[in-house]
């Protein structure tokens, strides 16, 4: 009979914290351009799915099964969602990014056609509910990490389909940053391709000098404020899920089969989130710092109940990871020429959908330091629309290949 080294709610909760924090501290020492390239999202996943899945003289290190990754699910998820939408400020990326912003749109409608369209040429190999894979990597493409679990709740992927969604999104970021690092040196051909016009770069830096976004230490009285804020929502989405989620089936039994009760909590917390983040709300400090790292904690409670036999997909999700990238790679293109943008504006929009606010300030930084206000923004941005668009790329791709 198999064991568990360490079974108790608190036990597991610290180990999975000790694996987030372990891996940042490792990047933070190394100094290394290592973890820009393979980013600490794949180790914190990867190490939790050894830790409950190898055994060592009938001895596991963490269970498959704990309260901790039910409760991550119900109560930390809908927090972090609130941390990080509250922090949008719309009106700040069009300012600075201008049809930049377009472009990242046009980027977007690429992730949503390519996920339909590359899981048509894959499917055949692939388990039939593979689309929910395809939707949860969508949600990091659009969004970022965040969107991705929201999506995985929302469509009731696996978290071996989840696996397989981290697996081809760190693949891809191994090969599609560099490309988007490269683009710089052909910023001259690229302008002039694109018919951008002389004064936009110009035009651009002048933006995001008039906007400074600071941020300090919360005081005690403000740490108490987005407490309340943030489980207030939580608890609001929590509340009105049920009903509404009712109300739709009444409406439209065909309804009933996409809005589940689980969709409908993370899509009223993201829209009260994002209403919240016009009010002084946005204001609060450290929110996005704090959700982040309760995303990484997450994170690992997803590798924690996964098990290995569910990766062998990985191969063939792969390979149509990168017909999908290349086909948001045309969309991105197409946005430029149409819109006249730069390959800067370009490069940071895509790291801003592909990369999300982890590699959105490496691309801006590498590109124009002037940026990297505006592509933090940006990818915020993209945490914005992710619920929303993310599950519709999964449900796109089911509906197109009929299953």
């Amino acid at each position: 009979m198999e064991t568990v080294l360490i079974e108790s709610p608190l036990g597991v909760l610290a180990v999975l914290c000790g694996v987030a924090a372990f891996f940042f501290l490792l990047a933070d020492l190394s100094k290394t351009k290592f973890f820009d390239y393979i980013p600490p999202l794949l180790f914190i996943y990867a190490t939790p799915v050894f830790l409950s899945n190898l055994s060592i003289f009938d001895t596991t290190v963490l269970p498959n099964s704990s309260i901790i990754y039910s409760g991550l699910s119900k109560y930390v998820l809908p927090v972090f969602i609130v941390l990080m939408l509250i922090k949008v400020n719309v009106p700040a990326v069009v300012k600075v990014m201008g049809k930049g912003v377009l472009v990242m749109f046009m980027g977007t409608m690429g992730v949503v056609v390519g996920g339909a369209l590359s899981y048509l040429v894959v499917h055949r190999w692939l388990p039939d509910d593979a689309w929910k894979a395809v939707g949860s990597l969508a949600g990091s493409w659009i969004g970022g990490t965040a969107n991705m679990l929201a999506t995985k709740e929302m469509l009731g992927a696996s978290e071996a389909q989840l696996g397989l969604a981290i697996v081809a999104d760190n693949v891809i970021y191994i090969v599609w940053l560099p490309l988007l690092l490269m683009s710089r040196d052909y910023a001259d051909k690229f302008n002039k391709w694109a018919r951008v016009p002389a004064d936009r770069l110009a035009a651009m830096d002048a933006a995001a000098e008039m906007h400074v976004d600071e941020d300090h230490a919360p005081s005690r009285s403000q740490y108490l404020y987005l407490a309340a804020v943030v489980l207030g929502v939580a608890a609001i989405g929590q509340a009105l899920a049920p009903p509404v989620t009712g109300w739709l089936a009444d409406l439209s039994p065909q309804l009933a089969g996409i809005f589940s009760e689980t969709t409908t909590r993370i899509l009223l917390v993201t829209t009260i989130a994002l209403l919240l983040s016009t009010t002084r709300v946005s204001e609060l400090p450290s929110a996005t710092a704090i959700g982040t790292a309760l995303v990484y904690i997450f994170v690992a409670g997803m590798g924690a109940r996964a098990e290995l036999g569910g990766l062998g997909d990985a191969p063939v999700f792969v390979l149509g990871a990168f017909i999908w990238i290349f086909i948001h790679g045309l969309f991105m293109l197409a946005g430029a020429w149409i819109f006249r943008v730069d390959v800067h504006s370009v490069a940071i929009a895509s790291a801003a959908s592909i990369g999300a606010a982890a590699s959105a300030p490496i691309v801006a930084a590498h590109h124009r330091q002037t940026l990297v206000p505006a592509s933090i923004l940006l990818a915020l941005l993209g945490y914005a629309i992710g619920n929303y668009f993310a599950p519709a790329t999964g449900y796109l791709a089911k509906f197109i290949t009929g299953q």
